[in-house]
């Protein structure tokens, strides 16, 4: 990448340099000063005005301490110190006599925030450079907000090694996104994807390129934002131009989209192009993030099967392709998925005939290819595409064919990209009926009705005992393979004799596992050249509370299909015996995992729980019937070989119909996961799972299990109530005090606020499955939880 790199002399360097900021005037903020979060906030003011600090409301009864321009009427945030958790209204700053700065809640529960405590402070600033300090008597500065950018640079400051901006989620929501915008240990200016939600640096997609030479970066007073380099020359990175900062505000962001822009706001009406024009970007870097992402795919400017093409105002834009919709509609960088049912790959009702392509030129999506053919046509393109239930796109480009599987990533959209997309998708005018079988039948009659009516009487008996007697023996070969099930009609899962059972398992040899209804062995089913190891579930209770918990499994996840539940190979129901055929989870129980082995990985524990919550929101939101679990706990999530968790254990579940949204039902469940409104005979919904899945969230980050007997203090038996307990004192470094991993996570407290929310007593006030894995991932602020036992607001 090139730079204009120019020498400098000291003179001019310290021409541009930035004033120093014991220079600026300010008004003091005294020892003992306050600011409490409400409708009527009051302000630390910069002499000019020009810059306020105090609390902004960000969403109703949330609030962000915070920097801002104050003379404009938007209010431009420029600095905020607790931009992943929101406080309440009734939270205070303070600047104490004894020199401590804090936040604290409207219990005075302290919220820790950029600015720790500093020995020596003896008053606070706010600058008119947009700076807020604290100082000491001689005026030195122990503490400023320069110092600890969040996602914007403003005028006279710099970002010196291991600086660093950090991008908000989106443009409402202040919390840390995925981008990344740092000046390294090496000396190069790098902007990174971050691997979201965890946030590392993943994908370098644009950098200097400055590797052992670069030392600072300076955004001075007059508008040149450049990297100081350890030579004494500098690169203008920014491509920025002179703007005084006395006819305009000025802003460097490292924006959501991960786009640095320079920014310029007139002061006045009289300054070039009149205070109506608002913020205006002069440049930007890179100059179009859709085509700089494209080396990894865990890196993009949007998310999996969307595509990221560039607007007229020269920002990125991210879309779903056609009978594509956002999983998560309020968030435009979110992942696509299709609203139509996908191709099945059963060879009998493979359904060509009932899906087409829509054509996107000048797309790409450079990742996710599995095959790809030379020297053929587009239309062979689409036909070899259309045979394959695993291809759901395919890119055609001088005679070249390429296949695609889901998920497809880092879909851009160009001019400058050549060839086109061919996206496979559902005939909204094609029915299901149209199947290759079913058009079987039908030739069939039609063969029979054309030769009865031509033929003599004795030949057409013949014909028609013929024609019955090849119709019978179809439909039995049919059935030999995939049978539905007897009790279930409808279901399209393998039916096995008890006598291949019992084969697969060497006479139920193996055991993996034992519960109160059921035993679980392990097996090989033999196909061909090819073993597949299976588990073998044998149910005891041959009456009829055990016949309900079969038909209750085999109803329930024979309709499911999510990589986070484990999948139904098949079932026998011969005689007495009920038998489950699920696929081999060669991990174990997420119980084993957590509880009867060493203390597994903090990051390990987070993957499983943001995979559970997503298998749960499936169950409950994505099936074509909604689906209550009734028993979510860790014995009941499996592990497979890669320690991918599967929710398993199907056997209380509860389908709901379309129209319904509770039910009725006895008690089910396992003690110490049973939410509080099974005992109060009230109607039953998909919360009961949330409360469940908080209990199970509060195990894997505390890695305890809910109820340890064997504990010092009685207090700290029942983890729910313990977890609440030192949340409310702030000791929650209490609950993990072993684990130096989650002690220095900076969202370990976050993750307790939600486990609380979760296992409210009052069933209304616990989010869904769907607003869980939100607050989760961050795109939604925590509030602050009430007493599980009292609540009365609700997320």
């Amino acid at each position: 990448m090139a730079f204009a790199v120019s020498s400098i002399t000291l003179f001019v360097l310290l021409v541009l340099l930035p004033l120093s900021a014991t220079a600026q005037p300010y008004r003091n903020v005294t020892l003992g000063s306050s600011i409490t979060a409400n409708n009527a906030n009051s302000t630390w003011l910069s002499p000019s005005g020009e810059f306020a600090f105090g609390f902004q409301q960000i969403i109703p009864g949330g609030y962000l301490l915070a920097i801002w321009f104050n003379k404009i009427p938007e209010r431009t945030i420029v600095w905020s110190a607790n931009r992943d958790n929101l406080v309440q209204e009734g939270s205070k700053v303070e600047l104490f006599a004894d020199g401590r700065f804090e936040l604290s809640d409207p219990r005075g529960q302290r919220i820790p925030v950029a600015a720790p405590f500093r020995v020596g402070v003896a008053y606070g600033a706010m600058l008119d450079t947009g700076n807020f300090v604290l100082a000491n008597t001689s005026s030195v500065f122990l503490w400023q907000s320069f110092d600890v950018p969040t996602d914007t640079l403003l005028p006279t400051q710099t970002l010196n090694q291991y600086g660093e901006l950090v991008s908000s989620f989106s443009r409402t929501n202040f919390s840390k996104g995925r981008f990344l915008f740092k000046l390294q240990k090496d000396g190069n200016l790098v902007s990174y994807t971050r691997n979201f939600p965890e946030g590392s640096a993943n994908y370098a997609y644009w950098s200097t390129q400055t590797v052992g030479s670069g030392s600072q970066v300076i955004f001075n007073q007059s508008g040149y934002i450049f990297l100081v380099l350890k030579n004494g020359s500098f690169l203008n990175f920014l491509l920025s131009s002179a703007t005084s900062t006395s006819q305009f505000y000025q802003r460097a962001i490292l924006e959501y989209d991960g786009v640095l822009r320079h920014y310029v706001y007139p002061k006045s009406a009289n300054s070039s192009g009149g205070r109506a024009m608002g913020w205006s970007p002069t440049h930007f870097i890179p100059p179009n993030i859709c085509l700089s992402m494209g080396m990894s795919i865990n890196s993009s400017a949007c998310g999996f099967n969307s595509f990221c093409s560039l607007g007229t105002d020269q920002k990125p834009k991210c879309e779903c392709p056609r009978d594509y919709s956002f999983i998560d509609p309020n968030d435009s960088m979110s992942d696509c998925k299709p609203n139509f049912v996908p191709q099945s790959c059963d060879e009998e009702a493979r359904e060509t005939d009932l899906y087409i392509f829509e054509d996107m030129p000048n797309a790409d999506w450079p990742f996710s290819d599995y095959a790809s053919f030379p020297q053929v046509t587009e239309e062979w393109c689409r036909q070899v595409c259309l045979d394959d239930c695993f291809c759901v796109l395919a890119r055609f480009f001088d005679g070249t064919c390429t296949k695609k599987r889901y998920p497809f990533s880092n879909g851009r959209v160009d001019v400058s990209v050549e060839g086109k997309a061919l996206i496979k998708i559902r005939n909204s005018n094609a029915t299901a009926d149209s199947s290759g079988s079913k058009k079987s039948e039908r030739s069939i009659l039609i063969i029979t009705g054309s030769v009865f009516l031509g033929s003599s009487v004795f030949l057409n008996l013949l014909l028609l005992s013929s024609i019955f007697l090849y119709a019978f023996c179809f439909r039995q070969r049919k059935s030999k393979g995939l049978q539905p099930c007897r009790v279930l009609p409808g279901l399209n899962i393998r039916r096995f004799t008890f006598k291949e059972l019992r084969e697969t398992t060497n006479g139920f040899e193996e055991e993996l596992g034992r519960g109160a209804c059921s035993t679980v062995y392990k097996g090989t089913i033999k196909n061909d050249n090819t073993e597949t190891v299976v588990a073998v579930k044998t149910l005891h209770k041959m009456a009829t509370e055990g016949e309900e918990e079969f038909k209750a499994e085999v109803s329930s996840i024979s309709r499911t299909n999510h990589k986070n539940l484990v999948q139904l190979l098949g079932y026998c129901d011969e005689d007495q015996n009920r038998l489950l055929v699920y696929e081999f989870m060669s991990n174990g129980s997420l119980a084993n995992f957590l509880f009867e082995n060493s203390m597994p990985n903090w990051y390990k524990r987070l993957q499983i729980a943001f995979a559970i919550a997503r298998g749960i929101r499936y169950l409950h939101e994505e099936c074509k019937d909604q689906i209550i679990h009734c028993d979510i706990k860790p014995r009941n999530v499996l592990l497979d070989e890669c320690f991918t968790p599967k929710i398993s254990d199907f056997g209380l579940a509860k389908l709901l119909k379309p129209d319904q949204s509770r039910t009725t039902t006895g008690i089910r469940g396992t003690k110490g996961y049973v939410a509080p409104e099974w005992f109060r005979n009230m109607p039953i919904t998909v919360k009961v799972d949330v409360y469940s899945f908080g209990i199970l969230l509060l195990e894997l980050i505390c890695c305890r299990r809910n109820y340890e007997p064997e504990v010092e203090a009685e207090s700290e038996m029942i983890l729910a109530d313990f977890a609440y307990d030192c949340y409310k004192e702030g000791t929650m470094h209490l609950l993990v005090a072993n684990d130096d991993e989650a002690l220095n996570e900076k969202r370990f407290d976050k993750f307790v606020m939600i486990s609380i929310w979760c296992i409210q007593e009052d069933p209304t006030l616990r989010p869904t499955m769907k607003r869980v894995l939100q607050l989760m991932e961050g795109s939604v602020e925590v509030p602050i939880p009430p007493d599980p036992a009292s609540s009365t607001t609700s997320i």
